[in-house]
């Protein structure tokens, strides 16, 4: 059974089978004594980046040519959040998709429509667009099925995740984290601005990162792993909220929702 399927139906990681980390190095306890070293992902241009928390200590940033690697970079994770989406539709759109949009207003067209499997499944996006249409009416973007090889990457290694795994999308996260949508796109000056002090009230400060791993991925990427990262570390306290509540269930039994 994948993480991913246990995590979204409980909030509780003793039920979802985690064991405390036991480094020498933990020193904050999430739900029922665990310790947190919550993993937020987000996918760039080379593969993945991966902001880490872990106690009192910096944040850590990390490179990942692929998902599979994370398991060495990452060994001691205990909560895992990604942008990506986990749990594709069949037919339809995706609850989860359309709660964001209207939980971000002005920021919703961040959030992309998940495509149905079948079109995903497609050798080109010409078919793509054609099954889509079909299915449920509506074509598929170039940007959609360009993501087709990271949506499949990561539901290949749900089952062999390390500890649970949750969707998230980071305009969500920074609307929960702000109290609400940000007011400029996370692509321009002032948006990252808004963005990054965000993150430093919510004590999470970008300064000393690596500089290899910020050579290999965009400022925006970066930012969006590390408010991944702040919802991991909700999640695992049990504080988290779901789009929608409850969660929809894919036809693989994976729970679909965008959790902050």
């Amino acid at each position: 059974m994948p993480w991913a399927l246990s995590a979204c139906r409980t909030l509780d990681p003793v039920r979802c089978g985690q064991i405390p980390v036991a480094d020498g190095h933990c020193n904050v306890l999430g739900v029922a004594g665990l310790c947190v070293v919550a993993v937020g992902i987000d996918a760039c241009k080379r593969g993945w980046v991966a902001i880490v928390l872990r106690d009192d200590r910096e944040p850590e940033a990390h490179f990942l040519a692929e998902m599979a690697t994370i398991a060495s970079c990452i060994p001691d994770a205990t909560a895992i959040a990604i942008d990506i989406p986990v749990g594709l539709p069949v037919v339809g759109e995706r609850k989860a998709d359309r709660a964001a949009k209207a939980m971000l207003g002005p920021r919703q067209n961040s959030v992309f429509m998940t495509p149905v499997r079948a079109a995903l499944e497609a050798a080109s996006h010409a078919e793509a667009t054609r099954r889509a249409v079909e299915i449920s009416g509506i074509g598929i973007s170039q940007q959609s099925y360009a993501l087709r090889s990271k949506i499949f990457e990561v539901e290949r290694w749900l089952a062999v995740a390390p500890c649970p795994v949750w969707e998230v999308h980071p305009e969500v996260s920074f609307a929960m984290m702000m109290g609400g949508p940000a007011a400029a796109g996370k692509k321009t000056w002032q948006g990252a601005i808004e963005r990054r002090h965000a993150l430093e009230r919510a004590g999470i400060r970008l300064d000393h990162l690596d500089p290899r791993v910020g050579s290999l991925a965009a400022m925006d990427d970066v930012l969006d792993a590390a408010a991944a990262a702040w919802s991991a570390r909700r999640l695992q306290a049990g504080t988290a909220m779901s789009l929608p509540d409850p969660p929809e269930v894919d036809d693989r039994g994976i729970a679909i929702a965008i959790w902050a």
